[in-house]
């Protein structure tokens, strides 16, 4: 069973790979011995997680890029390639979505920006790559969306549009591509990333899992089993496919007995 999840051999490229989400993923790939390519808009973030990675015992390579500028995205792509002499996995991971007062404070640059990094850069990478791999010898592509995409709340649509997108791009790609190239999507609920340090009920660090309210929500490590399982060949039958990974409907509180299953 160990070899169906096997990344020996394989090369993934991560975007948003130095902290948070992607970064738990990349360390997790490299562990199962898949050479990784870090990409975000800091070179030294990247080259630090890079490091973390060869350290596991495989190749690691950093490229800063913003995700969200068209132009920068087939330099880069090309720049993976080359380092790494594939990709086989791709994780568009990036994303943002930056806080507003109210809807009509929302202004034509901070729109685009969230447009740009969680729908366009994707688009492009995957576009791209994912031809490459189709010629090829196939490969997997896992696209981050989340669960503001399937309920937003008014203060993240311009975020839940584009993550709406997302979720349409997997079923779009996944027609393109198939049989050999796999796209699908893992939606997420609410990790304890840096990112949630500005939620109005952040982490709470004296309980890792916890909000500071009681909530629970993820660890980053939480992601790894289902990326694992979808770059690797344990799920070549798996395509176009939406999975949650948010705790499901109820997060019960610290106050009522953890051990309970939920409704």
């Amino acid at each position: 069973m160990s070899e169906r999840f096997s990344l020996a051999g394989k090369s993934a490229l991560i975007t948003g790979g130095s902290r948070g989400l992607g970064h738990a993923m990349a360390l997790a790939f490299a562990e199962a011995g898949a050479d990784v390519a870090i990409v975000s808009r800091k070179l030294d973030a990247c080259e630090a997680t890079v490091r973390e990675i060869e350290a596991r015992g495989v190749r690691g390579f950093a490229h800063a890029c913003h995700i969200g500028r068209w132009d920068e995205i087939e330099p880069m792509a090309d720049a993976v390639w080359t380092a790494l002499g594939k990709v086989d996995i791709l994780v568009n991971n990036a994303g943002m979505s930056p806080l507003y007062p109210s809807l009509g404070e929302v202004t034509e640059r901070a729109f685009d920006s969230v447009i740009g990094v969680n729908f366009k850069g994707p688009f492009r990478l995957t576009a791209l790559l994912g031809e490459r791999m189709h010629a090829g010898t196939g490969g997997s592509v896992i696209n981050i969306s989340s669960t503001a995409s399937l309920g937003a709340s008014p203060w993240a649509l311009p975020y839940a549009g584009a993550k709406a997108a997302i979720n349409v791009l997997t079923q779009g790609f996944s027609a393109a591509f198939s049989p050999n190239v796999r796209v699908n999507t893992i939606v997420v609920g609410p990790f304890a990333t840096d990112v949630a340090e500005h939620w109005a009920d952040p982490p709470d660090h004296d309980h890792p899992g916890w909000t500071k309210a009681g909530l629970r929500v993820g660890q980053p490590d939480e992601i790894v089993g289902l990326a694992l399982y979808l770059a690797s060949d344990a799920s070549t039958f798996t395509n176009a496919a939406t999975i949650r990974v948010d705790g499901g409907p109820v997060r019960a509180s610290r106050g009522d007995t953890e051990s309970s299953p939920r409704p």
